[in-house]
């Protein structure tokens, strides 16, 4: 519950500082002043966010989780990937309404326009890499690999974050907002995928002949 509410109430003072212009938004906006720079690797970095880049990751991670999980015999097996599958489809369910209510203007080094609270891009980086490696750690046999690919999860994420902002195309507050919200999508994946894992430890397998 704890990874649940923590975000949760970041998300919603981050959300009513947007709102009602409070003293956080001057924080943010010299922030933003000090770390804004437009160059090439920034707008590679903003790119890990994209839909084209992080959703195949994401795509090929559930199919191939769903693929060990159902060789392996594992009851409910297809119940990890379609958590996976949701969390992402809620992101831009959750995220286009939230930039139509807040009406956030965007950055100096961005054309004149609103709706950038929270960061779509932010949003999908963190759930498409960070269910990706929720979703195979599980199926990983060495610590080392699992390490590596966490790491690697943490380096994606904080990269297009980093990206997003240095090139100027969202406040750093955008890009806090968007991981409150994406932690907590991936708190769920996280509790359907544990759920799914016990309740099939828990299931005596039919034999197959005389004990």
């Amino acid at each position: 519950m704890l990874l649940l509410v923590v975000p949760l109430v970041l998300f919603a003072l981050i959300t009513w500082q947007v709102l009602a212009d409070g003293p956080l938004l001057g924080l943010d906006e010299r922030l933003s002043d000090a770390l804004v720079h437009p160059d090439r690797p920034s707008e590679l970095l903003s790119d890990l966010g994209n839909v084209t880049v992080a959703v195949p990751v994401l795509a090929l991670a559930l199919a191939m989780t769903a693929w060990r999980l159902r060789a392996t015999g594992v009851d409910r097996w297809w119940l990890p990937p379609a958590a996976g599958a949701a969390a992402m489809v809620l992101v831009p369910v959750l995220v286009v309404p939230l930039k139509a209510w807040t009406d956030r203007p965007g950055t100096p080094a961005v054309p004149p326009a609103t709706g950038y609270f929270p960061s779509g891009h932010t949003a999908t980086a963190m759930v498409a890499y960070g269910t990706a490696t929720l979703l195979l750690l599980p199926l990983l046999g060495s610590p080392a690999v699992r390490r590596v690919l966490v790491a690697l999860c943490a380096l994606l994420v904080l990269g297009a974050s980093y990206g997003l902002v240095r090139r100027g195309y969202h406040w750093p507050l955008d890009v806090a907002g968007s991981w409150c919200l994406g932690a907590m999508l991936l708190t769920g994946v996280a509790l359907v995928s544990r759920s799914s894992r016990r309740t099939s430890a828990g299931t005596p397998r039919r034999r197959s002949g005389p004990s």
